[in-house]
């Protein structure tokens, strides 16, 4: 059973809906244009992970499409009523939180806004434990085409996901879990869902390395989380430019989302790489340690 959450003017902290019922008008922008913008977070113990990043970035992307959505303390409210919901049925169970803001059925507004919590997919809990099996996939943009075409909203995260979805049934259809993009200037980007995330040891340092922002891909939060603890128990921090070669010959190399947390990649193309289980355990005790505050 899932929770939903509206963010209406009348309800400071959202008004509980029905999600089984239809709840959005068929002229909504979102829905006919994919003009809005959204977030996924983990809860656990019932109590949202990294909320302000999520928030922050929620806001960030809301700005690149010109979309002016409730302020934060609402939305944070909101999810506070949509967990007392969900506890309800599921208890302290890891659920997987929604937030979606929409241009709503006039270009001029006001947004349509709501929370939507569910369990957690035993997909996303398996695959940190099974890992994954990658494919690298041209995504028909050079590097710079971020800084070229802003109009592109590469580093946002907007509710246009259908290219996003194609990449990865187009990976399953191939046989892979999932999937990594690649510029067409060779540069390693990011996954559909997903941040990239590369362990290695350089002149007897560890080092953890991402992709450049610049390079067109979303700012992880669950990458950002990492890198905050990361650095004071001692890793070095690298943020690319990465080449498909790259992506071989290291102590592990993961995809890192919020609700999946770490996936650690087993084959790239085809061509098995280095999986330590060890190493995802302690950088993902890394990472716990940085969303439990």
């Amino acid at each position: 059973m899932s929770a939903l959450v509206l963010l209406t003017p009348d309800a400071p902290a959202g008004r509980v809906a029905d999600p089984d019922v239809p709840q959005l008008l068929v002229t909504d922008l979102g829905v006919v244009r994919g003009d809005g913008v959204f977030e996924t977070l983990l809860a656990v113990d019932g109590r949202a992970l990294q909320l302000e990043a999520h928030l922050d970035r929620l806001a960030s992307s809301a700005d690149a499409l010109d979309l002016d959505l409730p302020a934060g303390e609402r939305w944070q409210a909101a999810i506070e009523t949509g967990l007392a919901e969900f506890a309800r049925v599921h208890g302290e169970a890891e659920a997987m939180i929604r937030l979606v803001g929409t241009r709503g059925v006039d270009a001029a507004g006001p947004p349509t806004c709501w929370v939507y919590l569910q369990p957690v997919p035993a997909s996303s809990r398996e695959q940190r434990h099974r890992g994954l099996d990658v494919l690298l996939l041209d995504r028909g943009y050079s590097s710079d085409a971020a800084e070229a075409a802003p109009w592109l909203l590469l580093g946002s995260k907007t509710t246009s996901y259908a290219v996003n979805m194609a990449a990865l049934r187009y990976a399953h259809r191939q046989g892979a879990d999932d999937a990594i993009f690649v510029s067409s200037d060779g540069r390693v980007l990011e996954g559909p869902t997903s941040t990239l995330l590369i362990a290695r040891t350089r002149d007897g340092v560890r080092e953890l390395v991402t992709p450049l922002l610049r390079s067109g891909i979303l700012a992880g939060t669950t990458q950002g989380a990492l890198f905050a603890t990361a650095e004071p128990a001692g890793w070095r921090l690298g943020y690319g430019p990465l080449t498909p070669e790259e992506l071989h010959g290291n102590d592990g190399v993961w995809l890192a989302s919020s609700v999946r947390l770490l996936a650690p990649i087993r084959s790239v193309d085809g061509c098995e790489i280095a999986v330590s289980p060890e190493l995802t355990e302690e950088l993902t005790e890394l990472l716990l340690t940085a969303t439990r505050h």
